[in-house]
């Protein structure tokens, strides 16, 4: 015998049951709203079944339960716990099935309906967003239930609606057969995240409605129609349009692109409701296989973003969702990937009306399924078919009016299957006015582009080429990386070698970096607390801080590498001839919203700037710009250069006048190389050895002070603290550097003094550099001579042995006692290597020791600046020989290396400087290619040197 519990439904592959068919979302209209976000009556259960639903009943007394707040999720309101899986399923996978250990949240709300509510009756009750299934009853009555987190549900309500003592109550489960399509790459938080919002509905309202705005390119025209299961008319004043629902006009517009957002303000009329249409003008097509909007193809300088906010989780505020866009727009990021699930509706309004490239992608990811073949999955079994059609039309039914959304996504790492088929299929019956996308799809039998995730640098170029093989439909499509450069700490480096093969072939249509923001979650002890850090029995570590914004919403390097290799304006200047071309890279807009200035730099520093006049060039159009005449050159030379900036002329929506859009540097007098003439003699004593300005051990050789600055432990180093993209993800078939290097013991280098040694003017010390248990080493000879002022060390290094990897650095290290602000001219302001220095601005510079750091959520190599001339703090100053790179922190790169958060760090009683030769590559080995070859930091014979001067 067998019986069904009161919560079986949780476990239902249907998509649930009472909600109202899909429409379109929009913000407003003049039929009368009440939110009812804010406190809400809460009780957590630790499973499905464990309270009955009296709850719901309009007497139940909820008076000693908790609050929380709507929007929000109960496990950042202390009640649970986060848990954090990239795709691993934090449960058994038996589906449809679910544990019986399953979290589940009674939210009560208790309201009046507002005195000028209308008396007609009609009302519909919408969540925009509840994890992951959800029960629903008014005053005592079951409505409805419903999974697909991301997605809107209506209920229609007017008949169970009281003027007051209303109550609303949702049990919401963490865990339902929904949470098997919503395996995606991040925290796992149940809760009612977006709005809830009473609608009044009064007669002939308006249902459902599609805005049909194309634009055709030849013509300059535009095309209007307004489908709307209510009838009505459409008014658009700028256009002088009056028309009914269903009916067409043409007229000539300004289109929609993303570059330039036009919107013509409308009005959709029906006899009980008014509401307000943001017209875009724009056609999307794939036409001679590329990706066309208004009949040219783009080039996507993209993003993936989560909804995220260290506090609220996905519960996101306007503000935020505004900060985002703009912080995009700032950064010369034109398009975004809604991974992976839509988001939040006014996000896309934000995207309209300030002007971004949208795929919009359904709320589906089934990515845990791989670790059993893909046994099982539901998006090949029929069953589940109904619950992945629901959540495509509940997307396209509701995003379906926003002009940014070009391309539907079918979702993310789910396979694929008869159910997927199923979705583009009934996509394409409803909208083909869109492209599909989705990356699984190798084949591209479903969709319209081919799409991969991570592909190396040589794979991208062969596809750009036609080298690719493949199917016969899919060569001719056009290609996007959906995702690559996995931001993921320090980095992700190779961005400009990506973007230099987007410009370069026609098929490749860009890309979008994994991804927007970090998703640590604000902790008091740990700072940002990561996967792991709740004690999930499953997790996936820091890998959930993958973002090109810090938590707090600070850009990190990795953003502002990006801004510079996507800018819109190319310079390829001759700085000795006096011009630069300049080159329009947009794929609409003309260069007249900017405005152009030059500088010339004499050692660094500005000595004479102006305003550079620049045609408004067309889309892709270049053109040659003569410099003015350079100042006389400076009595004792120096290295000179210039600089150009491209500016918004005015201010605009996203940015004020004066905002920098793009800039480049051309050398014209090339830097002299510091020089000192070997005078002083190295003079021993019973335990010192002076030599010039500097004293020495006299029995090892140490470096001990320079003047009256403290030096020690200067010596050879080769380790830093292994990045994430180091460290590499566990899946990768390439040869992971970090846990290599730490396997060879380079983190443990040992320093074996060979000989100390006077002879005429220099001080020479010997030593062998190398890792215990390994037979190869670095012979290392370090050779200091002085004028008298100066001190100068020259560092020769030879590899021994057979050395199979490359090295994390190379360079000295050495402690001062004290330093806080630190000069130095070189690249900045942010911290550069090799693979990740397009963003580095020669000039002078300036920072305090720990403004030098980069609060990476966990601690690791950070912070270096590139290409240093020379640098100035705790007393001294350096000159390199070559160029440096310049680290300077409180702690050793041991404790950085062992601390697990910025909490961790404590600063001594010494600031640690390094002065390196080189740096290894970054790459974006955490999920992504490591660094190419040319990146590498190889284990060659090397000579440096530097000038040390005490500045007093």
């Amino acid at each position: 015998m067998s019986f069904r519990t009161t919560a079986d439904y949780v476990e239902d592959v249907s998509p649930g049951g009472g909600a109202l068919p899909p429409r379109a979302w929009y913000a407003a209209s003049d039929a009368k709203s009440l939110s009812l976000n804010g406190s809400w009556r809460f009780r957590l259960s630790a499973t499905a079944d464990a309270e009955d639903d009296t709850f719901a009943e309009p007497g139940h007394d909820t008076g000693d339960w908790a609050e929380v707040t709507v929007p929000g999720h109960w496990v950042l309101q202390g009640h649970g716990a986060p848990i954090y899986t990239n795709h691993l399923y934090p449960f058994p996978v038996d589906p449809p099935r679910v544990p019986t250990e399953n979290p589940t949240g009674d939210h009560v709300r208790h309201f009046d309906l507002p005195a000028d509510w209308p008396a007609d009756g009609a009302a519909v009750l919408r969540f925009d967003g509840v994890e992951s299934c959800a029960r629903v009853w008014l005053n005592g009555t079951d409505i409805g239930e419903f999974k697909g987190s991301r997605l809107p549900h209506e209920f229609a309500v007017g008949h169970l609606l009281r003027p007051a003592g209303n109550v609303l109550a949702v049990r919401v489960h963490q865990w339902s057969a929904g949470s098997y399509l919503e395996d995606q790459d991040q925290w796992w938080l149940p809760g009612i995240f977006r709005d809830v919002t009473l609608l009044h509905r009064p007669a002939g309202c308006v249902l459902d409605f599609f805005v049909h705005a194309s634009y055709d390119h030849v013509s300059g025209e535009g095309t209007l129609r307004v489908d709307s299961d209510t009838d009505g008319r459409v008014t658009v004043p700028e256009l002088d349009l009056d028309l009914a629902t269903g009916e067409s006009a043409t007229v000539p517009v300004e289109p929609w692109t993303a570059e330039t957002p036009r919107l013509y303000d409308g009005v959709l009329a029906t006899e009980g409701e008014r509401v307000p249409l943001r017209i875009g003008f724009r056609t999307v097509e794939l036409s001679d296989g590329l990706i066309k909007v208004n009949g040219t193809a783009v080039l996507f300088k993209g993003v993936n973003r989560h909804e995220w906010h260290p506090e609220r989780g996905r519960a996101l505020d306007p503000e935020t969702m505004r900060e985002d866009v703009l912080l995009m727009k700032r950064h010369n990021i034109n398009a975004v990937r809604t991974s992976h699930y839509p988001p939040h509706p006014a996000f896309l309004d934000l995207c309209d009306e300030l002007g971004l490239w949208v795929i919009d992608e359904c709320d589906l990811e089934t990515h845990g399924f791989t670790e059993q073949g893909w046994r099982d999955n539901p998006v090949d079994d029929d069953r589940w078919t109904p619950a992945l059609l629901d959540r495509a039309a509940r997307m396209v039914e509701r995003d379906k009016n926003h002009p940014s959304v070009v391309m539907w996504s079918l979702g993310n790492e789910a396979g694929t299957g008869r159910g997927l088929t199923a979705m583009a299929e009934w996509i394409r019956g409803r909208d083909a006015s869109r492209l599909i996308h989705y990356e699984g799809d190798l084949d591209c039998r479903d969709t319209d582009v081919y799409s991969r995730m991570y592909a190396a640098h040589a794979e991208v170029e062969r596809i750009g080429r036609g080298l690719d093989g493949g199917t016969h439909k899919r060569r001719a499509l056009p290609f996007i990386q959906c995702e690559y450069a996995h931001a993921m700490g320090n980095g992700p480096g190779g961005l400009a070698d990506y973007q230099r093969l987007f410009e370069a072939y026609e098929r490749l249509q860009g890309g979008f970096v994994w991804e927007w923001i970090d998703h640590g979650i604000r902790h008091p002890e740990l700072g940002y607390a990561y996967g792991g850090d709740f004690g999930e029995e499953l997790h996936d570590g820091n890998f959930v801080c993958d973002g090109l914004l810090f938590p707090d919403r600070t850009p990190s390097p990795g953003l502002a590498e990006y801004k510079k290799v996507i800018e819109p304006v190319g310079f390829d200047g001759d700085g000795d001839g006096g011009t630069v071309r300049i080159t329009n890279k947009q794929d609409f807009a003309d260069l007249s919203a900017l405005a152009f200035e030059w500088s010339y730099q004499v050692e660094g520093e500005t000595a004479e700037s102006g305003s550079l006049a620049v045609p408004p060039l067309a889309p892709r159009a270049s053109a040659e710009v003569k410099l003015p005449e350079p100042p006389a050159p400076h009595p004792d030379g120096g290295e000179t250069q210039w600089t150009v900036r491209a500016v918004l002329a005015a201010d605009t929506a996203w940015a004020p006048r004066g905002h920098v859009v793009a800039w480049s540097q051309f050398p014209v007098t090339a830097r002299q190389a510091p020089a000192v003439a070997a005078t002083a003699r190295p003079v021993r004593g019973a335990d010192r050895i002076t030599l010039g300005p500097a004293a020495f051990d006299a029995r090892t050789g140490a470096l001990l002070s320079i003047g009256a600055v403290a030096v020690r432990d200067l010596r050879l180093d080769v380790w830093r603290a292994p990045t994430d993209n180091d460290d590499g993800a566990s899946w990768q078939d390439d040869v992971r550097h970090g846990p290599l290097w730490r396997r060879l013991g380079l983190h443990r280098m040992r320093h074996r003094l060979d000989a100390v040694e006077t002879a005429g003017d220099t001080l020479t010390v010997r030593t062998r550099v190398a890792p215990a248990a390994w037979e190869f080493g670095l012979a290392t000879v370090y050779r200091w001579t002085s004028d008298g002022t100066r001190l100068k060390l020259t560092v020769s290094v030879v590899p021994e042995g057979d050395w199979t990897v490359p090295l994390p650095r190379l360079g000295v290290r050495f402690a001062l006692s004290a330093a806080d602000e630190v000069r130095w001219f070189g690249g900045g302001p942010g911290e550069a290597y090799p693979d990740t220095r397009a963003a580095s601005m020669t000039g002078r510079w300036r920072s305090t020791v720990d403004a030098l750091q980069t609060p990476y959520v966990r601690p690791q190599e950070n912070g270096a600046r590139a290409g240093v001339r020379w640098a100035e703090l705790g007393g001294l100053r350096v000159e390199g020989d070559p160029e440096f790179w310049l680290t300077a922190r409180r702690w050793t790169t041991e404790q950085l290396d062992a601390a697990r958060h910025l909490t961790d760090l404590a600063p001594g009683d010494a600031v640690w400087v390094n002065l390196d030769h080189g740096q290894h590559g970054i790459g974006s080995q955490s999920c992504g290619p490591g660094p190419l070859p040319g990146y590498f930091l190889r284990a060659e014979p090397a000579e440096f040197s530097f000038v040390f001067t005490e500045t007093g």
